[in-house]
C-alpha cells in the first residue's frame, strides 16, 4: 500500500521531481563548450536553414515527444488545473523513457479554451517529433485533437482516447478466440462516454464490431435515437435505435462489458444477465466498476480485465503510447492513424500467445502464466513489447503513407531496438545473429528441467542451435505438456539406452586409467549427464556443452577438464567474464578457476582472453592488474604480475597490454596521460586481468551488483570445445542467449 508520507517523499526527495536533462555529447573542455554553443552551433543551424530535415540529424527533435495537459481531468482526481498535473505528466515522460528510450519535454498549458490550446501546441512543431496530449477532459480533448492533427506534421496522439481503446482492444481479440465468438456477431456495452469510452467505442467499431450492437452508456443512461439530455456530437454518432434505458438494460444479452466510468456501477446480477463466456473489462480507475472477485463469483466462465496490477489481464496504457510513439518517430510519421493503431493492437495480441519470460514471471511472484483466460494480454513489464509493437507500427505507418522515411532491414531495426534496452540486449544480439548463419549440435545434460525444454524450444524456432537433451524420454515429454513446450526439432538421448553407452565406457575408461578410473567407475560415471555429454562434445556428437543449472559449479567443470581437457597449446584453463555496461563492454579474468596463479599462468590467462575477446570483434587493452602501479611496490604479488606483463609482451609484441597497476588507472584514461605517459595502454582497457581468483570474483560481483553491468559467463578459455557454464539464477533467455555464445565458439573452432 502507497502512504501519503511515502508519495511526498519519493517526488521531493534529492533533487525535487522526476526528470532532469542530460548532456549526450561531452561537455567537458573549453573546445566541447565552443562546439555545444558558439561559435560550433552555427554551422548546424545553417545546415537545418538550408534543408529541415536536417533537424532530425543534429538535433533531439526526432526522439523528442512533448507531453502536454491542460490539468482538466488528470486520472482520478478531475479538473485539477496545469500546476497540480504537472507530477503526472513528469511521470508519463519516465514512462516514455523507461519503455522506449524516447526523452519527453512535460509541457502544463493554464487554459480551458480549446482554441487557445491549440495555438499553443501548433507553435511548439519545430521543437518536437511527436505531440503526446494528456488528461484534457472531453469533449474538449475531441476538438483539440481533431484539430491539431489537421493542421500539424507531427504525430498527435491523445493517450486517454486510444492508449485504452488499443490495448483493450488487444485483449477482446484474444478473449473472443478463447471464447470461440465472431467481432461481428458480439453485442458490446460501453460504460462512460468521455474520452476513454467513445475512443474504445470507436477502435472496437474498426476491428470489426457492428455499429448497430454497440451501446453507449453514460450519466444519463443509454445513448439512443432522440435523446436530448447530456448529448453532444461526439455521443450522437453512437446513438441506436433501441428500448435499452439503463446499464442494466444495455447489459442483458451482452457478450462484452467495456467499462471507463466510476467504481461499484456494475452489480453480480448484472454480469449474471450477459450472454454466455461474458467479458468484462471493468477499467475505471483506481476501482472498478466491479471487483474481480465479485465478477468471478458471478459466473464462472466469465474473462474478466481491469486497470489493476493486483489482479490479471491488468489494461495498462503503458502497453502502447511508449511503443507506438517509437515506432511513429523512427520512420517520422506524419501522423498515429487507424492503421498505426491495429497494428498495435494485432501485435500484443499476437505477443500473448508466446512463451512469458522468466524475468516477467519473477516480477509478478513467480506465478505460472501462459495464454488463456487470466492471460490474454503482454503484462506492462515485458521486455519483448518494444520489440513486438514498435516494429509493427512502423511498418504499418510505412505501408499508409504516412513514414516519412523507410525502414528496409526490420531485423536490423530489432538489433536497433535492443541496443536501446541497453548495451547487453546489443551485444547478445549480435551472438544470436552470428549462430544462426551455421546452427551447431549443442547438448544439455539437464535436458529435464522446465527452463532448459523452453530454451531449446526457443532455439529451434530461431534457428539458433540444433539441441540435444539428456534424460529419460517419458519425463521430458511430460514436462514439455506440462509446460506446453514444442520438442519438434529437439533430440533427446536417454545415457542408459543410447547406442554410444558401451562405446563411451570404453573410451573414458581408455582416457582416465591411469588417473585412478576403473572400468566399473567408466560404467558408473557414464550414467551421469554431465559425464556422457561431455564425452558426445569430445568424440563430435555434439559441437558444445551446456549445464549448471541445477547443479554445483564443479559438477560441471570437473568432467569438462577430465574429458574435454585443455588445447594442446595451453596448459590453463581459466575463466572469464563480459560485463555489459550501458556504454561499454569489459572482460575480467580469471574468476572461477584459478586460486592463486604464477606469473606464467597470469601470461596465458592474459593472452587467451585477448584471443577470446578477439573473436567477439573487439581489439583488446589489457590491463594487468595489482595494488601497484609501474613498480612501486617489489611485493611478491605485485611483481607477479610484472613478470606476467613481461612475458605476453615476449609471446606476443603487438598485444596491447601493461601492468602492474592499479584498477583505476587501467580504466581512467586521464590517470594513464597524466601521471604515466610512457604507458602504451591509452584510452582506457577493456580488459582486465587480476592477479588471483579471489580479487576477479570480488570484482566482477561488485561490478553486477553496485555498478550496473550485466555479467555473461563464465566463460571457459583454453578448453578444446565449447563448454558453457549456467547458475541456478539463469533465466530462460540467459540460456537461450549463452546457447548463442557457444554456438558461436563453436563455429570459430571449426
Amino acid at each position: 500500500m502507497i502512504r501519503k508520507q511515502d508519495a511526498l517523499d519519493y517526488h521531493k526527495q534529492g533533487r525535487p521531481g522526476k526528470i532532469e536533462v542530460v548532456s549526450t555529447k561531452s561537455c567537458s573542455t573549453q573546445r566541447d563548450l565552443s562546439l555545444a554553443y558558439s561559435p560550433g552551433v552555427a554551422e548546424p543551424c545553417m545546415e537545418i536553414y538550408r534543408n529541415p530535415e536536417d533537424a532530425f540529424l543534429y538535433t533531439a527533435k526526432g526522439n523528442l515527444v512533448a507531453v502536454i495537459s491542460n490539468g482538466t481531468a488528470v486520472l482520478g482526481l478531475g479538473d485539477i488545473g496545469a500546476l497540480a498535473g504537472k507530477p503526472v505528466m513528469e511521470g508519463k515522460g519516465i514512462l516514455f523513457k523507461r519503455f522506449a528510450d524516447i526523452d519527453v519535454f512535460d509541457i502544463e498549458i493554464d487554459s480551458h479554451d480549446p482554441k487557445e490550446i491549440i495555438k499553443c501546441v501548433k507553435m511548439l512543431e519545430p521543437t518536437f517529433g511527436g505531440i503526446n496530449l494528456e488528461d484534457i477532459k472531453a469533449p474538449e480533448c475531441f476538438e483539440i485533437e481533431e484539430e491539431l492533427k489537421k493542421i500539424m506534421n507531427i504525430p498527435v496522439f491523445h493517450d486517454d482516447q486510444h492508449g485504452t481503446a488499443i490495448i483493450s482492444g488487444a485483449a477482446l481479440l484474444n478473449a473472443l478466440e478463447i471464447t470461440g465468438k465472431k467481432i461481428d456477431e458480439i453485442k458490446v456495452v460501453f460504460s462512460g462516454a468521455g474520452a476513454s469510452g467513445i475512443a474504445c467505442a470507436k477502435f472496437y467499431e474498426t476491428l470489426g464490431v457492428k455499429h448497430k450492437n454497440i451501446r453507449l452508456v453514460d450519466t444519463k443512461g443509454v445513448v439512443y435515437v432522440g435523446r436530448k439530455d447530456g448529448m453532444n456530437k461526439y455521443k450522437e454518432y453512437f446513438a441506436v435505435d433501441t428500448e435499452d434505458r439503463t446499464l442494466a438494460d444495455a447489459m442483458r444479452g451482452a457478450d462484452v462489458f467495456c467499462g471507463v466510468s466510476v467504481k461499484d456501477l456494475v452489480t453480480k446480477a448484472m454480469v449474471k444477465s450477459m450472454a454466455d463466456k461474458a467479458i468484462v473489462f471493468a477499467m475505471a480507475n483506481p476501482d472498478p466498476e466491479i471487483t474481480y472477485p465479485d465478477a468471478l463469483d458471478a459466473r464462472d466462465d466469465i474473462i474478466m480485465g481491469t486497470g489493476r496490477s493486483d489482479f490479471p489481464n491488468q489494461v495498462n496504457n503503458v502497453l502502447g503510447f511508449p511503443f507506438i510513439f517509437r515506432g511513429a518517430l523512427d520512420v517520422r510519421a506524419t501522423q498515429i492513424n487507424d492503421q498505426m493503431k491495429i497494428a498495435a493492437a494485432m501485435s500484443l495480441a499476437k505477443l500473448a500467445k508466446e512463451d512469458v519470460p522468466d524475468s516477467v514471471i519473477r516480477a509478478y511472484g513467480g506465478r505460472k502464466i501462459e495464454f488463456g483466460k487470466e492471460y490474454i494480454i503482454p503484462t506492462p513489464l515485458d521486455p519483448r513489447v518494444l520489440l513486438w509493437e514498435a516494429p509493427e507500427v512502423a511498418r504499418a505507418a510505412m505501408e499508409s503513407g504516412v513514414a516519412r522515411v523507410e525502414i528496409k532491414d526490420f531485423e536490423a531495426y530489432k538489433d536497433y531496438l535492443e541496443a536501446r534496452l541497453g548495451k547487453s540486449r546489443e551485444v547478445m544480439r549480435g551472438f544470436v545473429h552470428k549462430a544462426k548463419k551455421s546452427p551447431k549440435k549443442i547438448v544439455f545434460p539437464e535436458g529435464e528441467e522446465g527452463k532448459i525444454l523452453r530454451a531449446a524450444q526457443i532455439v529451434v524456432e530461431e534457428n539458433i542451435a540444433q539441441p540435444i537433451l539428456l534424460g529419460d524420454p517419458k519425463i521430458i515429454k511430460q514436462k514439455a505438456k506440462d509446460i506446453n513446450a514444442n520438442l519438434n526439432g529437439i533430440e533427446i538421448v536417454n545415457p542408459l539406452e543410447s547406442k554410444k553407452y558401451s562405446e563411451y565406457v570404453i573410451k573414458y575408461y581408455e582416457y582416465r586409467k591411469r588417473k585412478g578410473v576403473t572400468h566399473f567407475d567408466a560404467e558408473r560415471l557414464m550414467k551421469i549427464e554431465n559425464y556422457y555429454g561431455m564425452m558426445m562434445v569430445r568424440e563430435g556428437d555434439a559441437d558444445g556443452l551446456i549445464s549448471g543449472l541445477t547443479q554445483h559449479y564443479p559438477e560441471t567443470v570437473r568432467p569438462a577438464l577430465q574429458i574435454i581437457g585443455h588445447r594442446d597449446d595451453t596448459d590453463v584453463v581459466a575463466g572469464l567474464y563480459m560485463m555489459i555496461f550501458k556504454n561499454q563492454t569489459i572482460f575480467i579474468a580469471d574468476a572461477t578457476i584459478n586460486i592463486e596463479p604464477t606469473a606464467e599462468q597470469l601470461a596465458q590467462i592474459a593472452i587467451l582472453t585477448a584471443e577470446k575477446v578477439k573473436e567477439y570483434e573487439i581489439e583488446p587493452k589489457i590491463a594487468m592488474l595489482s595494488f601497484s602501479n609501474f613498480g612501486n611496490s617489489n611485493h611478491p604479488i605485485a611483481t607477479k604480475v610484472r613478470r606476467a606483463v613481461e612475458i605476453v609482451k615476449q609471446k606476443m609484441p603487438h598485444l596491447i597490454i601493461d601492468g602492474e597497476m592499479q584498477a583505476d588507472t587501467a580504466v581512467v584514461p586521464e590517470i594513464i596521460n597524466e601521471i604515466y605517459p610512457f604507458s602504451t595502454l591509452k584510452g582506457g582497457a577493456n580488459v582486465l586481468i587480476c592477479p588471483g581468483l579471489t580479487s576477479a570474483n570480488i570484482a566482477y560481483k561488485l561490478l553486477a551488483r553496485l555498478g550496473g553491468a550485466t555479467a555473461v559467463g563464465p566463460i571457459l578459455l583454453g578448453i578444446r570445445k565449447p563448454v558453457y557454464l549456467l547458475i541456478p539464477g539463469n533465466d530462460v533467455q540467459d540460456i537461450v542467449n549463452i546457447t548463442a555464445m557457444a554456438v558461436h565458439d563453436a563455429q570459430t573452432i571449426d
